[in-house]
């Protein structure tokens, strides 16, 4: 049986993504900040997975949580497949960055890169003596062009540097059976992280050419092919899931 490790797996696209592993019959651990009561709300509902379900406290931005987190993983499983990096740091508060503070910058860099590092350090040895592993990382609409993002500046520094060593380690583990991608969702908010695609249907919405917000289900399921078995030519590429709307952008730029 394969192992998904997934950051914060339990809310928003980060629990359609854990639903999708889980689904497909492979054991899952679920990293989670601090929410406790939605655990054990999904603890109840996932009640026919208990037995391939690890529920795992840890702050992504502390390579000791990080490790402890490796640690029991392979203690429970003895093995790590699919390394989904949904957890993402991000500050709602808009403002430049002369006015951010120390913490909330390391905040970004740690949570959005350095902690990719730290996981990598950990599991990338583990997949190579498996011969197979499937890394996904998230970063942003148009986020391997580089953009400036006002009020964005931490997030976005880090998110275009993950764009650069999702890449490198692309690169570097080609021929190991590992690959090594990125996902850049589109404007997914509230109650639609967590919606299927059917539901989203039935909404109505202008900005996207496609008619209709995305959801969790669609990036869950473009996470689900390129960590496929057969997916291994998907390897260092950027993905957009986001109705069309950066192919508007651009050509309008």
């Amino acid at each position: 049986m394969k192992h998904a490790m997934i950051t914060a797996g339990s809310k928003g696209i980060g629990r359609k993504v854990t639903e999708h592993f889980l689904k497909k019959g492979c054991s899952v651990t679920i990293n989670y900040r601090s929410d406790i009561a939605r655990v054990e709300q999904l603890q109840e509902e996932w009640k026919e997975y208990e037995d391939r379900i690890l529920f795992l406290q840890g702050d992504v931005t502390k390579k000791s949580d990080i490790t402890r987190m490796v640690e029991e993983t392979m203690n429970q499983f003895g093995r790590i497949d699919y390394l989904i990096h949904n957890a993402g740091p991000y500050i709602f508060e808009r403002k430049k960055l002369i006015d951010y503070e120390d913490h909330e910058w390391y905040e970004m860099i740690e949570g959005n890169l350095s902690s990719v590092f730290h996981f990598s350090k950990l599991v990338l040895p583990i997949m190579r003596q498996q011969q197979f592993g499937r890394m996904v990382t998230y970063g942003f609409q148009d986020a391997e062009q580089s953009p400036g993002w006002i009020y964005r500046s931490a997030y976005s520094a880090a998110k275009v540097g993950l764009v650069s060593l999702t890449k490198s380690i692309a690169i570097e583990e080609a021929g190991t059976g590992i690959t090594a991608n990125m996902i850049c969702p589109g404007d997914i908010t509230g109650e639609m992280k967590e919606a299927t695609i059917e539901s989203a249907r039935q909404i109505k919405d202008q900005e996207t050419p496609v008619g209709r917000s995305g959801t969790g289900e669609d990036i869950a399921r473009l996470i689900g092919f390129i960590c496929e078995d057969d997916s291994d030519m998907i390897t260092g590429s950027v993905f957009s899931a986001t109705g069309g709307i950066e192919v508007i952008h651009r050509h309008r730029n």
